[in-house]
């Protein structure tokens, strides 16, 4: 079935260390289209990365026969919108211009934004390969929701004309935060800061402890510009609950349908996060195998 949806792979879904060039080559060679690259504070690609660094990525890849399609990051853990200290809300709005600036380099349409958070029941340094060497963790932190809303709301509208010169939306990810909590408060959150450049990055597997990834397609529509995959078993609440694609309770055909239904022609990420330490390379080529599956490419 020709969708029109682009198969794509998250590079924390690689071995940490595992350079940016042999991640592409393994993704092209398990077929996938494109790849999303994570912006970290230091390292291969880092908020200190020169326009040559970024743009011999672009040129590698595309000698490789590889998309860089999206742009990521884990620095939101550390640098929140809605934090109560006022220099961790400037870094993070400075990391959001430095997404954008990277990604107009790189070509992405869409950079991912986290809006900052209420609280967290989780240790980033489980899921965020650099989240030690960051000087502040927000994540700690309670925020009142309401003072999150306006932080978050304000931050972004501040943003949304930078992102606009630069023609990249910001994809605002709904995750384990305690904010945003269902897809109505998501859609009228997007809609209230009413920019075109300020939309939806849709993780599948992020809303199944609270609710249904379709019922969210359908509901944030043409507003979704990208979207992670991931898998997750209800019944427990922790980072184990993320498993293999196809592997838990996500009723992928479902969400097939309701994006079909809503005329989703963007990428689609596999996010195997954390990567495995076990035969990580052989996890890249199952989780191609299982997006061809969920996307009916070829299968039965």
């Amino acid at each position: 079935m020709d969708n029109k949806i682009r198969k794509g792979i998250n590079i924390w879904s690689f071995p940490n260390d595992m350079s940016i060039i042999d991640c592409m080559k393994l993704a092209k060679s398990a077929d996938f289209e494109g790849i999303e690259l994570a912006l970290s504070a230091d390292g291969q690609l880092s908020l200190n990365s020169t326009e040559d660094e970024i743009l011999e990525y672009k040129k590698v890849a595309s000698e490789i026969g590889l998309q860089i399609a999206g742009l990521a990051t884990g620095l939101f853990w550390q640098y929140s919108l809605t934090s109560n200290n006022d220099y961790i809300r400037e870094k993070a709005k400075m990391v959001i211009k430095r997404e954008i600036e990277i990604g107009a380099v790189l070509g992405v349409d869409c950079v991912l934004v986290c809006p900052g958070t209420v609280g967290v029941d989780f240790d980033p340094d489980e899921v965020v390969p650099d989240a030690k060497s960051i000087e502040f963790y927000s994540g700690s932190e309670i925020i009142d929701y309401d003072v999150a809303y306006y932080r978050a709301q304000t931050a972004l509208k501040e943003m949304a004309p930078f992102a606009e010169q630069h023609n990249v939306i910001l994809g605002i990810e709904n995750i384990w935060n305690k904010f945003l909590l269902s897809p109505l408060e998501m859609r009228n959150f997007i809609d209230e800061i009413g920019s075109p450049y300020v939309q939806s990055y849709l993780d599948v597997g992020n809303m199944m402890l609270y609710g249904y990834p379709q019922h969210w397609i359908k509901i944030l529509g043409k507003r979704i510009k990208k979207i992670h995959f991931k898998d997750f078993r209800r019944g427990t609440a922790q980072l184990t609950g993320f498993v293999d694609l196809l592997s838990g309770d996500v009723e992928w055909d479902k969400v097939m349908d309701t994006l079909i239904n809503i005329g989703y022609e963007g990428w689609v990420f596999g996010e195997m996060c954390p990567p495995y330490k076990l035969y990580p390379e052989q996890n890249i080529f199952n989780t191609s195998m299982a997006m061809d599956k969920i996307l009916r490419r070829g299968t039965n």
